[in-house]
């Protein structure tokens, strides 16, 4: 809003600050700017619910993670902990035996120990008690296709040879 200094004579004081002419019409262009932009910047609004939907669940997950990590993990710790103490009297009662040792060392010391986000939705297994990493993981293939041997045609009865 503009102003002007009142120097003719008529005014209630010669020098007084009146608002200029045509004031109210800056007002009506302001007004009207704010509801074009509104209503230009609305349909983004309606596209970026789906985003912010998205991004608060991100967000909730991870808050959900780092919670739960700060009561698995040092449950998680204390476990590794005492396996490292339970494999070091293995090995000791064992006369120096390693393996004994190193079963227990990998069973409590390897696995997980930070709950992410991924471990929340399923994506990745939780593991707690850690795996030996040269276990060869089973073949179910060569199980299905081996040949079985012929044998003779079960008994539906439901009895034996003994008649039970």
């Amino acid at each position: 809003m503009t102003f002007e200094i009142d120097r003719s004579g008529d005014g209630p004081r010669m020098g007084a600050v009146r608002p200029k002419s045509g004031g109210k019409s800056v007002g009506r262009r302001l007004m009207t700017a704010l509801v074009v932009v509104a209503l230009l910047g609305a349909p983004t609004a309606g596209f970026a619910a789906g985003a912010a939907e998205e991004t608060g669940r991100e967000g909730g997950l991870g808050a959900a993670a780092a919670l739960s990590t700060l009561v698995y993990g040092p449950v998680k710790l204390l476990y590794a902990t005492g396996g490292l103490i339970v494999g070091g009297f293995a090995w000791a009662f064992t006369a120096g035996d390693t393996q004994v040792a190193e079963k227990v060392f990998t069973r409590s010391v390897r696995g997980t120990y930070v709950i992410t986000p991924d471990h929340l939705t399923g994506e990745r297994e939780l593991v707690f008690i850690g795996r030996d990493v040269d276990a060869p993981a089973m073949r179910t293939e060569a199980v299905a296709s081996a040949k079985t041997a012929q044998s003779e045609p079960l008994d539906t009865s439901g009895y034996d040879e003994m008649g039970w």
